[in-house]
């Protein structure tokens, strides 16, 4: 699990065992993750709640402690721990990551800036599509009405297209066109080329 957070840049929800076994136990397990997720919600699961002072002395900052001795109560209190920390990672006064939120359907998203490739024009009349890690998602609204909610590594290279700049793998000036790290080609503008290299 170590080795997945080490390389991921995202804000994760973790559910922690304090008796983990010999080797390493649920608070130290905590300490590391904090390492590299500083503002992870940690959740400790465990059979004595009197170690619940022990987390200040490790100074993990758990969301919350779920006590074994309440089997019935388990999944309730693992269902809320998600629903508080999803709420709370969607806050608009959360600080955590840089993230966009919209509605597709009846579902809220979240999805982190560093997640997100580009938005372009839909051609269903006032929706845009946006393209990130693993989904695609078609919404209601505008570009000029996206832009002001992203931030300095997103341009609008194109009247139908808004690109994360960190996700460009090639720019080929003759035929205007972007190609990003996920293969997808974008057009753009001349203006577009000018914003992302000025020199030319």
């Amino acid at each position: 699990m170590l080795n997945i957070i080490s390389t991921d840049n995202n804000t994760g929800l973790y559910f922690l065992d304090i008796d983990l076994g010999k080797d390493i136990d649920g608070l130290l397990l905590a300490q590391k993750i904090r390492q590299y997720d500083q503002r992870g919600f940690i959740v400790f699961v465990t059979t004595h709640s009197e170690m619940s002072r022990l987390t200040f002395q490790y100074k993990v900052e758990a969301m919350d402690y779920i006590i074994k001795d309440e089997p019935k109560k388990i999944n309730d209190h693992i269902h809320q721990c998600i629903i508080v920390a999803y709420q709370r990672y969607c806050s608009p006064s959360n600080n955590y990551q840089n993230i966009y939120r919209l509605t597709s359907g009846e579902k809220e998203f979240c999805i982190n800036f560093d997640e997100i490739y580009y938005f372009e024009t839909s051609e269903n009349i006032h929706k845009v599509i946006l393209h990130a890690q693993n989904q695609i998602l078609e919404f209601q609204a505008k570009l000029k009405e996206i832009e002001p909610e992203l931030d300095k590594r997103f341009c609008r290279c194109h009247r139908s297209f808004i690109i994360n700049t960190d996700k460009i793998s090639d720019i080929n000036l003759k035929e205007r066109t972007i190609t990003l790290t996920n293969n997808d080609i974008v057009l753009a503008s001349k203006t577009g080329i000018k914003k992302l290299l000025p020199s030319c």
